[in-house]
């Protein structure tokens, strides 16, 4: 078999081409946000940092708070992925509920995670916006843990949805409350044993 030269090697198609140049573009900006915030961040950066043109930025996004917009989505996507990972590795629904926001409050513990997710996100993208990236991802996964734990009969019977919000809430504020302490060892374990107490309280 001969090996193809460049002449007669396929070349990429034009959606693998934009794939790349969104990956780069999300990769460095992700890496800006951690280290300068978003606010003081500029497009210009972003687009040195990626060796791209700001035409490449304005092609796939309206903007900063539009890139900004997709860093904080696939932030949550993989805080999901590992979640459901938590949850998928115990067979009884009420304790890979837990498990499942365990691994997300410990994910969440990586200071570019809290950067992006707690500290900028809300004033980048406001409540609705947020609540609308988050909807599919880390809340989904919330409500249909609940739901599959009432079903099982292992969580009594109640609104799911404001339970939810309650979850989610306590768990990111558990978040912020190590990122705060001196002795975030002890603090971790301090905020999963009452996260714990919390579930199986329900």
């Amino acid at each position: 078999m001969t090996t193809p030269s460049p002449r007669t090697a396929p070349s990429r198609t034009q959606r693998e081409r934009s794939e790349t140049t969104i990956a780069e573009l999300v990769k460095a900006a992700r890496r800006l946000f951690v280290e300068k915030g978003y606010a003081d961040t500029r497009l210009d950066d972003v687009v040195d940092a990626a060796g791209l043109t700001k035409g490449a930025v304005y092609h796939h996004f309206s903007g900063k708070r539009d890139l900004f917009r997709e860093v904080y989505e696939q932030e949550q996507q993989s805080l999901a992925e590992v979640s459901l990972a938590a949850y998928q590795r115990k067979r009884d629904p009420k304790r890979g509920f837990y498990e499942a926001c365990r691994a997300f409050f410990e994910a969440s513990l990586d200071p570019g995670v809290q950067r992006i997710t707690l500290i900028d996100a809300p004033a980048a993208l406001g409540w609705d916006g947020m609540r609308e990236v988050e909807d599919r991802y880390s809340m989904a996964l919330i409500v249909n843990g609940l739901q599959l734990a009432i079903d099982d009969g292992l969580i009594a019977k109640r609104p799911v949805e404001p339970l939810a919000h309650l979850i989610f809430g306590a768990t990111c504020e558990g978040v912020m409350l190590v990122a705060r302490s001196e002795d975030q060892g002890a603090m971790t374990r301090k905020v999963l044993a009452e996260l714990k107490n919390l579930i199986d309280a329900f």
